[in-house]
């Protein structure tokens, strides 16, 4: 524990006064909370979409600038994962229990339930339910975790700082990132990781609950969702127990292994062509509309404003409040790449395995809902063991299913407590496991006390909140790794003689 820093217990603090305040008065933390989260949705929504939007444009300018060839880390560096591991791994931590979560009840919900546009259930709306769940998992998902890990890998492996996030933003405030100011940014970083994952391990718990009470006669309720956070914090525990280069690489693999299967057995099952056609179709409309969907905050109409705040925020919040995690961890593991081949890995390879997942898995859905299944009465986390249900092999997918969230909740999970361990320790590349099993408990405790106080709408509340602040260390980390990229160019072509 020598390694620890005072942004461990502060954040540990933070973290446990939050835990006890859920514990003792849930109604009062998810009365906060939500009017925390409806200020932000309401106020700053405009904002959310703006810098999203300036991100993904920032990784596309960075891909065909003259700075996409120079390499997170020095010239003779070569990465140290294969491709294949390398997009599992980043896939695993990245997006995994979301994916599964709502890769039947997005397209549904915003073709029953909820659509942006059109009334639900016509024609229109199916048009846009496919559409939009793209908008929300492509490339603005991973612009915004492309941006945290590109800065700490070119800061960690190019210029040797430590990986922390104060670090990255010495280029422009110089020592006062060494003293309160950067514990002050580091805290900020580590409460949201610790809120998002959290947000996410809740999500997970909730839906292998819904899934077991789908299947079986177990009631579905905190209780049980308890005792799953509990099963899952140990096996994450373990992995955590055995490093990075073995847990979560194995992990990280299995969870592919699985997903491929599932996704496969779905496609063969499911409506092959129908399914192929909304996957064309949709991949279309998503490009031909991404421009006016990532600004649209439609100020002269109420419904698509609380649409809007109720998803596209969301989600927008969700990935910021992950990012730092998410960030630092795909850092980890990108050392040796170019920043071209980086960017265009981390942008392009996961969005294209989301929209072929949300096609099998939304289009399934749609075909049985318009056949009388009714899936959309059906609660979120148990939409798609109820699409498993109109199919052969439904028991065979929804085993597989559940094997699926709770290998994704334990890589989650363990990527998140080495990160975090990382964060308080000074960045270090190997934190203590007494640190990463703090953190495992912490994370794996909110998660409970969260979905005590108020179920998934309480997670939601919480994400937001926790994800506005890190969105402003977010803006100055680009413009600290622009002003660093300039100098260290102008170096090199002196250098060269250019």
């Amino acid at each position: 524990m020598k390694k620890v820093t005072s942004v461990f217990w502060i954040t540990l603090a933070i973290t446990l006064f939050s835990v006890s305040w859920g514990s003792i008065a849930p109604k009062n933390l998810e009365k906060i909370t939500m009017n925390i989260q409806s200020y932000i949705s309401v106020h700053f929504g405009w904002y959310y979409l703006l810098i999203v939007t300036l991100f993904v444009v920032f990784c596309i300018y960075m891909i065909f600038s003259p700075y996409g060839k120079m390499k997170l880390g020095q010239p003779e560096d070569k990465p140290d994962y294969s491709y294949s591991t390398w997009f599992a791994m980043l896939f695993s931590a990245g997006m995994g229990i979301g994916l599964v979560f709502y890769g039947a009840a997005a397209p549904i919900q915003q073709y029953i339930s909820n659509p942006p546009l059109a009334e639900p259930g016509t024609p229109e709306a199916l048009a846009d339910a496919m559409r939009i769940t793209f908008f929300h998992y492509g490339i603005h998902a991973w612009g915004i975790y492309a941006i945290v890990a590109l800065v700490l890998a070119y800061f960690k492996f190019r210029r040797g700082a430590p990986g922390l996030i104060s670090a990255t933003l010495e280029p422009i405030f110089g020592n006062k990132m060494k003293g309160p100011w950067g514990t002050l940014v580091d805290v900020i970083a580590v409460f949201a990781t610790i809120v998002g994952v959290a947000t996410t391990l809740g999500f997970g718990a909730a839906q292998i609950n819904g899934g077991i009470t789908y299947l079986t006669n177990i009631d579905k309720g905190f209780w049980v969702q308890l005792i799953i956070i509990i099963i899952v914090t140990v096996l994450f525990m373990i992995s955590a127990y055995t490093g990075l280069s073995k847990g979560i690489k194995y992990l990280s693999n299995a969870n592919m292994g699985l997903a491929v299967t599932l996704f496969t057995i779905m496609l063969v099952i499911g409506p092959t062509l129908y399914i192929m056609n909304m996957l064309i179709d949709s991949l279309g409309a998503y490009l031909y509309t991404l421009p006016k969907e990532s600004l649209r905050v439609a100020p002269n109409n109420e419904e698509q404003q609380t649409w809007i705040k109720n998803w596209t925020v969301f989600f927008w919040a969700w990935w910021i409040a992950w990012s730092p995690f998410v960030g630092i961890f795909i850092a980890r593991v990108s050392k040796g790449r170019t920043i071209r081949e980086f960017l265009s890995g981390v942008l392009l390879v996961p969005s294209a395995v989301s929209f072929l997942w949300f096609s099998a898995f939304g289009s399934s859905a749609i075909v049985k809902q318009d056949e009388g299944a009714e899936l959309a009465s059906l609660p979120p986390e148990q939409m798609l063991f109820g699409v498993f249900d109109q199919y052969p092999l439904g028991m065979l997918l929804s085993i597989i299913a559940m094997l699926l969230i709770a290998t994704f909740f334990i890589t989650s999970a363990d990527s998140a407590t080495f990160v975090l361990g990382m964060q308080t320790t000074n960045g270090s590349l190997n934190p203590p496991k007494a640190v990463k099993f703090a953190w495992g408990f912490a994370q794996s405790a909110t998660a409970a006390v969260l979905l005590y106080t108020g179920g998934l709408q309480a997670l939601q509340n919480a994400l937001i909140s926790a994800a506005f602040p890190f969105s402003f260390i977010m803006l100055l980390m680009v413009y600290s790794l622009y002003k660093a990229l300039r100098e260290d160019k102008a170096k090199l072509d002196q250098i060269s003689g250019n």
